[in-house]
């Protein structure tokens, strides 16, 4: 594994393989994607993905069965970041966690990061 990769836990991909078996998916697919906005400057966005995967465009991470996309922007802000999927009492989704291109922890919310300089 190197520092270019993205780590999926097995509670992310557990989490996906639920959602194709509950009909919320038809593809054991996550689409990781980074945008600018949010309270810090930028922000993680998660899609359930079952559209083609552009080959020019997209990096595939698979774990399990599952697969997380990230396209060739997007990594730059992600590489070595570990996608999980987090239950709490008062929400529950997709999340990044120990991301190593961000500065400080970032927003409360958990979406929302700034670059290191």
């Amino acid at each position: 594994m190197s520092m270019d990769d993205i780590i999926i836990t097995k509670k992310c991909a557990q989490h996906l393989k639920k959602m194709v078996d509950k009909g919320i998916a038809t593809e054991p697919r996550l689409r990781l994607s980074v945008e600018s906005g949010g309270c810090s400057g930028f922000s993680y966005k998660f899609d359930v993905d079952d559209t083609d995967i552009d080959e020019e465009e997209d990096l595939v991470f698979v774990r399990d069965g599952v697969e997380v996309i990230v396209d060739d922007t997007s990594i730059e802000f992600v590489k070595g970041a570990t996608v999980d999927y987090e239950q709490e009492l008062i929400r529950s989704g997709f999340a990044i966690l120990n991301n190593p291109n961000i500065d400080g922890p970032g927003c409360g919310c958990g979406v929302s990061f700034s670059l290191k300089e």
